[in-house]
């Protein structure tokens, strides 16, 4: 029995919440469309971001926001 097949008070709350979600995102996407569908990077970012790919093909890793933030609040403690 998929969502489709339910009424909504048969519903459980989680499949109420992806549901409702799910058609907001659907009509947000409708009215808002890609906007950045017509920007273009600048060189600079381009070049950084194959920099950045190519590094962490070749086994780098990169920070994620939590590591970076907690190496710039433990650098500020000093």
């Amino acid at each position: 029995m998929g969502i489709g097949d339910i009424t909504v008070a048969e519903m459980t709350a989680t499949q109420l919440k992806a549901l409702i979600q799910s058609a907001v995102k659907e009509a947000l996407q409708e009215v808002l469309g890609d906007l950045d569908a017509e920007l273009e990077l600048r060189p600079e970012f381009e070049e950084r971001l194959r920099q950045a790919v190519a590094y962490v093909t070749s086994g780098g890793r990169l920070l994620s926001m939590e590591e970076l933030t907690g190496q710039i609040e433990g650098a500020s403690d000093v």
